[in-house]
């Protein structure tokens, strides 16, 4: 029973620091990436739709993004949803493909995407926190219940303090590589 729970607890960290990946992997640095806008929305034929799901992306060097819909017909659609999007990117529609040259980072606008950033590891670390509470509790009503005895709770409540610092560890970890990769000029 402690196990599974342990288990479960393990299983829904990890997915936390899955998605602060994704969300870091979101945030813009110096170099263009596919990864930037994996979270923008495109409104397709009335349904809001992942980019990512439209269109194939090009990097052909450090700053363009070469952006290919698969239908030449959303293009507008595409063009207007980078426009309003948090990006700061003004795209180019040449007919065939969207052109997008990211400006350069000011001091200013780093600082801004580091403030992102951790705000983004707190939202993972309050996760992790979130998990190990609702797994305590389970470990304490089982104990209360009498299915298991004090010092085998005791000693799951221990793993899953070691568990969660772990998981905060590592979304620590991603941060501080996030931030240098952010910082770096």
């Amino acid at each position: 029973m402690i196990d599974e729970t342990l288990l479960e607890a393990e299983e829904k960290m990890d997915t936390a620091i899955e998605v602060a990946k994704g969300q870091f992997a979101g945030i813009r640095t110096g170099r263009a990436n596919a990864g930037m806008f994996s979270s923008l929305m495109v409104d397709y034929y009335g349904a809001p739709t992942p980019l990512q799901q439209l269109a194939s992306f090009n990097i052909p060097d450090g700053r363009t993004v070469l952006i290919s819909p698969f239908d030449k017909s959303s293009m507008t659609t595409i063009e207007k949803a980078l426009r309003e999007s948090d990006l700061g990117v003004n795209p180019s529609n040449d007919g065939n493909a969207i052109r997008i040259v990211m400006p350069a980072l000011t001091e200013e606008r780093r600082r801004d995407y580091v403030k992102m950033a951790k705000g983004k590891a707190e939202d993972a670390r309050v996760s992790v926190r979130g998990v190990r509470r609702k797994a305590k509790e389970q470990i304490d009503r089982l104990v209360k219940d009498g299915e298991v005895g004090e010092d085998e709770g005791a000693r799951a409540e221990k793993e899953l303090e070691a568990l969660t610092k772990k998981h905060v560890e590592l979304v620590d970890q991603l941060l501080a590589g996030k931030e240098s990769e952010l910082l770096e000029v």
